[in-house]
């Protein structure tokens, strides 16, 4: 994956207005799973037009469509900057529960924009990262890949309220991942003992635009 390619086609998204208009459920999931083999934008648009020209929900399907596919293309380019890295390695099997391994020590990722029901201020958060990390363990959605084992988050925070545009910055996300790698300290990770005789690892990398 050309990470370059990738920025370029995820900002082609950020034209339209982000909504969802219904929550994330199998049935939409599966019709618009052509999302996962749909690599450019303008293609992506075709097969919704394709899919869903004469569908009573058009609007409700090509809103769901975008955003699954900005979400998932995201995350992919996230993972593909995380492995270029020697002692990280992409998981071996399919696996919900592990997308890559640090040193060893096994992690999910999660790209979450910052929640605007967390109590407390961004500034707050960002000084007390082990509060917001487990409240975004708790309040986490309720789809198949909410789970309390290992995860790294990535949490975006624009000041002017677009917190979602921030996930096709790959460049800028790529630049915090690596600065982050480069001074990973497994000691420092947060830990938590969510479930009875396991501790779960977990760190929060913040992507901010201030201006």
């Amino acid at each position: 994956m050309d990470l370059l390619i990738r920025e370029i086609e995820l900002k082609k998204r950020l034209v339209y207005p982000y909504k969802w208009g219904t929550k994330q459920n199998d049935e939409m999931d599966r019709k618009t799973n052509f999302i996962y083999h749909t690599f450019f934008f303008n293609d992506l648009l075709k097969k919704i037009e394709y899919e869903f020209k004469y569908h009573p929900e058009h609007d409700a399907y090509f809103n769901y469509a975008i955003n699954r596919w900005f979400t998932f293309w995201s995350a992919m380019a996230v993972e593909r900057i995380f492995c270029s890295f020697d002692f990280v390695h992409h998981a071996m099997e399919k696996d919900r529960l592990v997308d890559f391994t640090i040193k060893g020590i096994r992690f999910d990722h999660k790209t979450a924009i910052f929640p605007k029901n967390f109590p407390h201020s961004y500034e707050h958060a960002k000084n007390n990262k082990r509060i917001l990390i487990e409240w975004l363990y708790l309040n986490q959605s309720q789809q198949q890949r909410k789970h309390l084992k290992n995860r790294l988050f990535l949490v975006l925070y624009d000041r002017s309220g677009g917190h979602w545009k921030l996930r096709a910055e790959i460049a800028e996300m790529k630049k915090k991942i690596t600065g982050y790698l480069n001074t990973f300290d497994e000691t420092k990770l947060e830990k938590f003992q969510f479930e009875k005789e396991e501790i779960t690892l977990s760190d929060i990398i913040f992507i901010e635009k201030e201006d």
